[in-house]
């Protein structure tokens, strides 16, 4: 064979490797994308719609029972939270959806990793004791109002810090602050840390019932959750 032919022979079978090996890796990333993509919609099935439904009656859009089944009630709750959050509402929990739910990508576990295992026990344990009788979304409040402290210059930039700050929370000051967290709390906890605030932005938080200090009633009002007033 002429050095002709073989350098024709050799270029060819360089362009058809190259060619090989591109649409392999598209098929290798397309792969890769839909296990990576969880998307639950009408008719899916299984522990992942159990998450869903779980976390949307967690926010507040009740489903009923969980039951691992997506049929039109779960369709139609999700339609609402996602028309509240300002996505499309087409009844598809893709990941924007999931993320806003707290679920997904994270499995459950909290997605801000500048906070330890420790802040996240810490987290719950204050939620528990302040805010045990109030709703999930109540809890998830407080914890909400405690992280928005740590990232306000006017607080401790911890949680540690936050919740320890001198006369801040009653819990800590009678004690209640060393009884174990339920599973619930923990859960509250997490979705806090994953973002998840039911109070827009409040540092405050307080039951006009008890609430000994006249302080605490010329802050600006932002919601009402529960027994709580939240505010700024």
């Amino acid at each position: 064979m002429s050095d002709k032919r073989v350098k024709s022979t050799v270029a060819i079978l360089v362009v058809v490797f190259v060619l090989l090996s591109v649409a392999l890796g598209a098929m290798y990333s397309t792969s890769i994308d839909e296990t990576m993509a969880l998307t639950l919609k009408k008719g899916s099935k299984g522990d992942s719609v159990n998450e869903l439904q779980q976390a949307l009656n967690d926010h507040g859009y009740s489903v009923g029972t969980v039951d691992g089944n997506f049929g039109k009630g779960t369709e139609d709750q999700l339609k609402a939270f996602q028309k509240a959050n300002g996505i499309d509402a087409d009844g598809v929990a893709g990941n924007k959806t999931l993320k806003l739910l707290g679920i997904g990508e994270t499995s459950g576990e909290y997605s801000n990793q500048s906070y330890t295992d420790s802040d996240l026990y810490l987290l719950a344990k204050t939620i528990y004791a302040e805010a045990r009788g109030e709703t999930y979304i109540g809890k998830v409040a407080v914890g909400a109002v405690i992280l928005n402290r740590v990232g306000s210059p006017e607080f401790p930039n911890s949680i540690s810090g936050v919740v320890y700050q001198p006369w801040a929370f009653t819990a800590v000051h009678d004690g209640q602050i060393n009884l174990e967290p339920d599973a619930e709390a923990m859960r509250a906890a997490k979705d806090a840390m994953n973002g998840w605030d039911p109070t827009y932005g409040c540092l405050y938080y307080y039951n006009p019932v008890t609430a000994t200090s006249q302080w605490i009633f010329s802050t600006q009002t932002v919601t009402k959750i529960g027994n709580h007033i939240f505010s700024i």
